[in-house]
């Protein structure tokens, strides 16, 4: 893959870490001991795994909630801390369908927040550098996205087949409504005898 794609991920982290290292937030929120938490650290998480604001998922999540809440980061880190605590990486989908009115999002044809449309899991080691056997990849092994599995991030080549199919709908339609559109013409025009006679 071109270098400038792996690029944007790195240039993701550093960006979000750099403004968290500004603003004075802790990169790994350590889970409070178990008896108690700390009331006086704002930044501290209720949560027994700590939370490491510094991976992809992470910084794609917080990215994602400050540009829709039109919002600082530093208002977005506690919910973040707890959607990735609860749901993990596959919570960026779930986020992802949140942000678009709960409707479900169609990888397809939506870039993939996370992997940006590659369909792999960029944080995890590809098969090459774990060594997986070669014929594995025609056995359905791969390294998916955990967020779009895998869609391939067509929108022009799908594009086509989506508007023949709409194509043959909007004929279909036409054609129902100059049958519908007769029909009526017929029974006006009886209905106009009729009431002539009458």
């Amino acid at each position: 893959m071109p270098t400038a794609v792996f690029d944007q991920f790195t240039r993701r982290t550093t960006d979000v870490t750099a403004q968290l290292t500004t603003l004075g937030i802790p990169l790994t929120a350590p889970p409070p001991p178990p008896a108690e938490s700390d009331p006086a650290d704002p930044w501290a998480s209720n949560y027994a795994v700590p939370v490491d604001r510094a991976s992809l998922a992470w910084c794609t999540a917080v990215t994602m909630l400050a540009d829709h809440h039109h919002t600082g980061i530093d208002r977005q880190v506690l919910a973040t801390d707890a959607l990735l605590c609860e749901l993990g990486i596959c919570g960026l989908a779930q986020l992802h369908s949140d942000l678009h009115a709960g409707a479900s999002v169609d990888y397809r044809f939506t870039r993939c927040p996370y992997c940006t449309g590659i369909g792999e899991d960029l944080t995890q080691p590809d098969c090459w550098e774990v060594g997986c056997a070669s014929w594995l990849e025609f056995a359905g092994h791969e390294h998916l996205c955990p967020v779009c599995r895998g869609d391939d991030h067509q929108p022009q080549g799908l594009a086509k087949v989506h508007m023949a199919e709409l194509e043959e709908l909007l004929a279909g339609a036409i054609e129902e409504r100059e049958q519908r559109a007769s029909l009526r013409y017929r029974l006006r025009a009886r209905l106009y005898r009729w009431a002539v006679r009458a």
